[in-house]
């Protein structure tokens, strides 16, 4: 990354060369050619209006579902901080959610206001701006079940509010342009009664629990469910439970997740993704699509 841009003045914190590996759960990769935590929306929309078009950008939520490699990312990597985990009842059903806002803290909002149907995110390792964005989800419900509009700065600093139409969601996926900025979004759920989603949300934590390696260095779910499959049975089914490569794992566990058994590098982590992909392709004739981001540039 040996390009340098003049960066446009900012109210919030800009670092350059700021190192990504102790943001993200796999605790491995190389640093940000700048990493920006905006002050508040109008910082970050400022901002973006005033930088350069040619430089990239990208948000970073709590870095769950990511490989950053080894060289680093270059342009400007956008991190949302405490201005942007608010959260604040809109009536019986609603809630609008800041992009920083983790899914636990959406998920206990809302039970604290009685509102039933979000308790699933308590188990996406996320923040709103990633988990709209990706149309994240878990046990049985999406993002796109519960939204009802999104708030983004796109990359020219114009801001929006796209409904749940505009999003495009498929599995995984949104149309949401490259640079664009979860700052906020609007879910619905129905009335409910707080113990009883507060049952709900310690089941769905007793199961995380049981079935995944939350204490380990990871990424979180590596690749996407084939339509008809689930994706940790076929990596089972290849031979692949426990498989290692450099400092990086398949975990015995739950063999859609890889692990940073200490030394990993991303690379070491990302090949090893792409060797249980060409194992899988050979055993089932599935090839399996990554579900984990990988940003940045080799080393």
């Amino acid at each position: 990354m040996t390009v340098c841009y003049a960066m446009p003045p900012v109210r919030g914190k800009l670092t350059h060369g700021a190192p990504l590996a102790p943001l993200v759960w796999f605790k491995s990769g190389g640093a940000a050619e700048y990493l920006f935590e905006p002050a508040d929306v109008d910082d970050l929309a400022t901002f973006l209006y005033a930088l350069d078009p040619s430089v990239p950008v990208m948000g970073l939520g709590l870095g769950s579902n990511l490989i950053v490699r080894d060289g680093g990312v270059p342009g400007v990597v956008v991190r949302l901080g405490k201005a942007f985990a608010k959260i604040e009842r809109r009536d019986a059903t609603t809630l609008r959610c800041g992009g920083g806002a983790s899914g636990i803290l959406v998920s206990s909002s809302a039970r604290d206001a009685g509102i039933a149907g979000l308790e699933f995110m308590r188990s996406i390792p996320g923040t709103v701006g990633g988990f709209v964005r990706m149309n994240g989800g878990a046990y049985g419900r999406e993002v796109k079940d519960v939204l009802v509009e999104a708030d983004v700065v796109l990359r020219s600093g114009e801001r929006r509010t796209l409904a749940l139409g505009d999003l495009g969601y498929t599995y995984r996926h949104s149309d949401l342009p490259a640079g664009a900025i979860v700052v906020g979004a609007t879910f619905r759920g129905q009335p409910g009664d707080p113990s009883a989603i507060q049952a709900e949300m310690d089941r769905i934590a007793a199961a995380r629990e049981e079935s995944q390696p939350l204490r380990s260095r990871t990424g979180g779910s590596t690749f996407k469910n084939p339509e008809g499959h689930k994706a940790w049975q076929l990596v089972d089914e290849a031979g692949c439970r426990g498989l290692r490569k450099g400092g990086a794992q398949v975990s015995e566990k739950h063999c859609n997740f890889l692990l940073n058994l200490g030394d990993a590098t991303s690379a070491d982590i990302e090949s090893l993704g792409e060797e249980v992909r060409e194992k899988v392709k050979a055993n089932s004739g599935v090839m399996l699509e990554w579900e984990i981001q990988r940003v940045g540039v080799a080393k």
